[in-house]
């Protein structure tokens, strides 16, 4: 009987609970298979006879669930609410959305025209109605208002003077005639651009989206369900958006100040950070030596500080600032006067100067009139050839037929002498070092600013120190900079407590805090230079014989008038003294690391497995064995070396197997992850690297350090082919072969550097994204960062009074990072450790924006506020301040840049 209550029933058997339920999924997954194959007829007829069956409290699940996954009534208020409340809603709109929502229904039309809504709109501007409605008569006060407004006298700031008189002073007729040209073309562009609108999106957009703050929000909801006849027309308000944008940028300050009484030029009464000034020598002053410093430049420290007492220097960022702002730095550290020279130290290569992120200067955007302007603006600040005057790039410029032609339009334009070196030299930037194009002074260019001794440490030694420093600067910036305010604050705030009463102290709280950032000026700019003469003195009786050997040697050097022919003979020299020291290098690689595991392994006591020993130096022995054959082709060359002899086509030779150096860079960061792994996993090969990282033999280089030479050959080669095209005539067999070869390698070099920046902007990206907690997926292709900028958010707490007595409160911290396509908004919060000094920051995501729909305005300073602009996007805005007038110019002067391009690259 058990079984047969429990198999094949036509009933649900309710004592086996789980054969019940079985069988109910069974039945469901039947009814389920019927359903599908029903039509729809027959479905509505199913779910009637189900919703027929079912109790009241199944049919309100069923509600239920529909509510909870979707909308299934809309429903106007206004037919719901009492009028009373409807009206009292649409009491909060301004005009012209009073004027929008009446297209919206009849219902709509009814309620937003009544006179309770625009009576007082009318009486507060003093317009009454010249009788008294009657008891019918509809939307007596709305016709009122519109026919006040439609009459206004609207006077431009010209026919205003004209009528009620002005308090300042006369203008010239020329002025006027010029005023009057300009308000009226920009009235006309204005009317139109209004009839544009109001013709087309009239047609095109729904009654109730105005485009005013109350029904933004409804904007992106309401585009993408219209049809594509109309997404077509909609193009025509982003192009009216996207005249507006650009309009906005042009009416925010560039290089003036945000009240229009002073230009961000203008000095104050405290030095920029990175100026380092010396006013012993009063001549000097008249006009100093000034250089640029490229924060680009390896271990630019050191470089900062080779730098000589009477030499004016100003280290800049290479990214995050603008051909704009870095006039503004120069002309802010001049200021006022003239350079007797001017030099230029940043990274580049024989034909380009990277000057700025984005801003490679050649031949090619020369003569664009950012650039051009750039230029002809530096060299003002330079005194005239007849004085003496001169600008120095510390860019091999000299070296390539390029780079002269750049040297000479630089000088055609600005009518200063621009000179650089030839860079024939080779190795971590010696071609600075080397031999200058067309110097007639006592002193080289690199003399005139540097400590020569200082120069050449830094030379040798900049590319391993740069890591460190990189490092370096990133933990202990932010530290730095707050120790120098808080020491310099305690200094000064002893001083007057030990010397002052505590009414004096609270009077001139003004005079402790300038005293504190003159403090603090000075300490930045005094630091290191008394240590900086005491070595030079100490090094001068030591290198007095050999520095004076180096100069006698030198001066006979420059009056040597070599031929072409010699030229190209000492840049063939040095192409296989440098082939020789590469290759060197190179087979320290496989003597010191590679034969000594492949003996480990052959005798059975392994310390790196094959497949490992195959990943990390299969490579790298393919390119030293491939450079090991060009270097006995150029030393045969070299041997038999004469006027007609060609390099040319060796060079073509070693270009057709690059593929050799594809396969290495390619599977380079694999290489860098094995050796890391092999390193945790592996105690032996930990001891190995151990025993034979940063030795003699090894040059104190470590294995990723050797690794890295391939990479830096590159550009050494392309210096030295430009410098040896630059010796060969016209006429010669191997000029066609060296131009054939230069147009490959810098193919390949630009192959490298685009690797590398890859790579470099990846690890920022994800820097990024890792210390802002809540920050989306920011890592894209094309996306890097630009600038981040500290800034406080501030809030405006009565926005109907006049920009001059508004009050702010500072709400909060904020970060701005600044990308190519975006801005990522997040607030900063600094926390204490107990017991300790040290702070850490941590940053919150708020919001993104995309660039090209961000606005810009400025705050006019006032007592209350200063350096305080908006950042408007779609549906935020955010007050912001920055710390110093300087911080806001270079902000807003790149945020300009930024945006434009994002414009550029859209269309």
């Amino acid at each position: 009987m058990e079984s047969f209550h429990t198999r094949f029933s036509a009933w649900t058997p309710f004592k086996n609970k789980s054969l019940n339920g079985q069988l109910f999924q069974e039945r469901v997954a039947l009814i389920s298979h019927w359903f599908d194959l029903w039509t729809n007829k027959q479905r509505q007829e199913f779910l009637c006879t189900i919703f027929s069956q079912c109790t009241k409290s199944q049919l309100r699940f069923v509600q239920d669930w529909f509510s909870e996954r979707m909308q299934v009534a809309r429903v106007d208020f206004s037919t719901v609410l009492p009028r009373f409340i409807s009206l009292y809603i649409f009491s909060f709109l301004n005009p012209k959305d009073l004027c929008v929502a009446a297209q919206v229904s009849w219902s709509w039309k009814f309620l937003t025209e009544q006179d309770c809504l625009w009576m007082p709109k009318c009486v507060k501007f003093g317009w009454f109605l010249p009788y008294t409605p009657t008891e019918n008569e509809y939307g007596a006060w709305k016709h009122h208002y519109i026919a006040c407004v439609s009459n206004l006298d609207w006077l431009t700031p010209r026919e205003a003077t004209a009528v009620y008189g002005t308090l300042n002073e006369p203008k010239t007729e020329d002025e006027e005639l010029q005023e009057r040209r300009r308000e009226r073309c920009l009235r006309k562009i204005i009317w139109e651009k209004i009839e544009l609108r109001k013709k087309e999106l009239f047609k095109v957009r729904p009654p109730w989206v105005s485009g005013t703050c109350y029904s933004r929000w409804l904007k992106s909801k309401c585009q993408p369900c219209l049809p594509q006849t109309v997404r077509a027309r909609v193009g025509l308000h982003e192009a009216l958006q996207k005249e507006l944008l650009l309009a906005s940028l042009e009416a925010s300050p560039k290089r003036s100040n945000v009240s229009g009484s002073h230009s961000y030029p203008v000095l104050s009464k405290k030095n920029w950070q990175g100026v380092h000034r010396d006013d012993q020598d009063s001549s000097s002053a008249l006009q100093p030596h000034f250089i640029l410093i490229s924060s680009q430049i390896p271990a630019y420290e050191m470089v900062v500080e080779s730098v000589k007492a009477a030499v004016v220097s100003v280290v800049f960022e290479h990214s995050g600032i603008t051909l704009e702002g870095l006039l503004y730095l120069v002309e802010k550290a001049l200021d006022g006067r003239k350079a007797q020279s001017l030099g230029v130290f940043s990274d580049g290569d024989s034909r380009e100067i990277h000057l700025l992120q984005g801003y490679k200067i050649g031949v090619k955007n020369l003569l664009k009139p950012e650039v051009r302007d750039f230029w002809e603006k530096l060299g003002s600040y330079v005194a005239t050839e007849e004085e003496g005057g001169h600008v120095d790039l510390f860019v091999p410029l000299g070296a390539s037929e390029m780079g002269n032609e750049v040297l000479a339009q630089l000088s055609q334009l600005t009518g200063t002498f621009f000179t650089a070196p030839t860079g024939i030299a080779t190795g971590s930037y010696q071609h600075i070092l080397s031999e200058w194009l067309g110097a007639p002074w006592e002193r080289m260019p690199p003399a005139i600013y540097f400590n020569e001794a200082k120069l050449q440490l830094w030379a040798h030694f900049a590319g391993s120190l740069e890591d460190t420093l990189r490092a370096v600067r990133k933990q202990l910036s932010p530290l730095f900079k707050e120790l120098r305010k808080s020491v310099s604050g305690r200094m000064i705030g002893q001083f007057m407590y030990d010397t002052m009463s505590l009414t004096n102290i609270l009077n001139n709280q003004e005079v402790a805090s300038a005293l504190t950032e003159g403090l603090m000026e000075l300490s930045k700019a005094d630091s290191g230079r008394a240590i900086a003469e005491d070595m030079s003195q100490d090094m001068a009786s030591s290198l007095n014989s050999n520095n004076l050997n180096l100069e006698v040697l030198l001066k006979l050097e420059r009056k040597l008038q070599m031929d072409s022919a010699e030229k190209r003979s000492r840049v063939v020299r040095e192409l296989v003294q440098s082939e020789r020291k590469y290759v060197q290098m190179l087979e320290v690689v496989r003597d010191v690391y590679v034969r000594p595991l492949e003996a480990a392994l052959a005798s059975n006591r392994a310390i790196l497995s094959t497949a490992n020993m195959q990943i990390i130096f299969s490579d790298i022995l393919q390119v030293l064995h491939l450079n090991r054959q060009f270097l006995d082709n150029l030393r045969d060359r070299l041997q038999d070396w004469g006027p007609v002899h060609c390099v040319g086509e060796l060079f073509l030779k070693f270009g057709s197997q690059l593929n050799t150096y594809s396969n290495f860079f390619n599977n380079y960061p694999v290489v860098l992850k094995t050796i890391e792994k092999c390193r945790e996993a592996t105690p032996a090969f930990r001891a190995f690297l151990r025993r034979h990282d940063k030795t003699v033999v090894t040059n104190m280089q470590s294995l990723p350090e050797l690794l890295l030479l391939p990479s830096w050959r590159f550009q050494e080669y392309l210096q030295l082919l430009y410098a040896l095209r630059l010796h060969t005539p016209a006429e010669h067999v191997d000029r066609v072969h060296l131009t054939t070869a230069i147009d490959q390698l810098r193919k390949y070099q630009a192959y490298i550097d685009q690797m590398k920046q890859r790579i470099h902007m990846e690890e920022r990206l994800s820097d990024i994204q890792r210390i802002i907690w809540g920050c989306p997926a920011i890592s894209e292709v094309s996306r890097y960062l630009i600038r981040v900028q500290d800034v406080a958010q501030l809030h405006c707490c009565d926005e109907e009074i006049s920009f001059s007595l508004r009050l702010y409160e500072h709400i909060r911290d904020l970060s701005l990072f600044l990308f190519n396509d975006a801005l990522l908004v997040a607030s900063r919060a600094t926390a204490y450790t107990p017991f300790e000094r040290t702070s850490k920051t941590t940053y919150q995501f708020i919001a993104s924006v995309a660039l090209h729909r961000l606005l810009i305005e400025d705050i006019p300073d006032s007592k209350y506020v200063r350096h305080a602009f908006i950042l408007q996007g779609l549906r935020r805005e955010w007050i912001c301040a920055a710390e110093e007038e300087e911080e806001k110019a270079l902000w807003l002067s790149v945020l300009r840049h930024a945006i434009r391009s994002s414009m550029d690259k859209s269309d």
